[in-house]
């Protein structure tokens, strides 16, 4: 998929932006987004939570994705699948895991049973960007719109970022999928305003 102009200028800068939080204080912002992500009404009764492993610089999930392993929630996980995501749950995220596309964590090949979208209750993801509607950008793959359109109607959808990686507005095209709530360490923004929100990009701190 070719990249626009426009979202790659975008991406580059916010991925600096992003990498440039001190380790610190980037600690201590995903642990009060696991805190909210934790808090959130739309994931409060999901028994099928697809996720992420963190790579580099993302919001670090792994001790919420822990929780919910303990608390007998069905964590799933993806892996780059060509152009697709394929999804498997993981029970365990040390002997689950391995390195795969671009070194990000995968559930592990010899391990894994793939699952399908469709069975999903709800959906963690990262994004190099957000703005306050739920528009999100990538890293260029188009990989994330791709499974969207596979999941049940009324899943929500949760995107996960620091305060500083939102903008005004993320550019868009007509495969986009915008998410229903963007969590940062000192926020959660509704995209639709429902669950508390009146107004689309509500803030609710």
């Amino acid at each position: 998929m070719a990249d626009n102009p426009t979202k790659a200028t975008l991406r580059a800068s916010l991925l600096t932006v992003r990498g440039a939080i001190p380790g610190p204080q980037r600690a201590a912002a995903a642990a009060e987004i696991r805190r909210r992500v934790g808090e959130l009404p739309e994931l409060a009764d999901a028994r099928a939570v697809l996720a992420y492993a963190a790579f580099g610089a993302e919001v670090d999930l792994d001790p919420w994705l822990q929780r919910l392993l303990d608390a007998g929630v069905g964590v799933f996980l993806p892996w780059v699948d060509g152009p697709s995501l394929g999804i498997a749950r993981v029970r365990d995220l040390a002997a689950d895991l391995a390195p795969g596309w671009r070194g990000v964590r995968e559930p592990r090949a010899g391990r894994r049973r793939p699952a399908r979208p469709d069975r999903l209750e709800a959906v963690v993801t990262p994004g190099v960007a957000f703005d306050r509607t739920g528009h999100r950008l990538g890293y260029g793959g188009g990989h994330f719109d791709r499974l969207l359109a596979e999941l049940r109607p009324g899943v929500p959808v949760v995107g996960v970022a620091f305060e500083r990686q939102l903008v005004d507005a993320v550019p868009t095209e007509p495969h986009d999928r915008r998410v229903d709530v963007v969590v940062t360490e000192e926020a959660v923004y509704r995209a639709g305003g429902g669950a508390g929100g009146n107004d689309p990009g509500s803030r609710h701190t």
